[in-house]
């Protein structure tokens, strides 16, 4: 499971970089990250983790910049407003993670979520 996200005071950790693939290596089902390369099992573990922080990070990540938009597309003071159904429709979402979604990225853009996710207890 990742790691929580650090509340804004906290410095958020840099994981390893993540390197696009040249698009002839990313045309080959078999070619990940140049880790089919990789020998050493030691050495295959290591960037093997590092890439999965790294994804965890940016997934993690991407989902708070989801929270926020929903936040503000749902935002009442905005004339164009959505509703929660019409935010779940465009994001593939069920319209009660919608709800749990918008309220996290209220709670983001106030600077409370602390690391809780929209799925995690308050």
């Amino acid at each position: 499971m990742a790691e929580p996200t650090p509340r804004r005071n906290e410095p958020r950790l840099r994981p390893a970089p993540l390197l696009f693939e040249p698009a002839e290596a990313a045309s080959d089902p078999e070619h990940f990250f140049d880790l089919e390369s990789i020998d050493d099992p030691r050495a295959l573990l290591a960037r093997a983790t590092e890439l999965t922080l790294a994804f965890r990070a940016a997934a993690d990540r991407a989902l708070e910049f989801q929270a926020m938009a929903a936040a503000q597309l749902a935002d009442p003071r905005r004339f164009d407003r959505l509703t929660t159904a019409d935010i779940a429709d465009r994001a593939e979402w069920t319209e009660d993670y919608a709800k749990k979604m918008v309220e996290f990225g209220r709670d983001l853009m106030r600077g409370e979520a602390g690391g809780r996710g929209p799925g995690d207890p308050a």
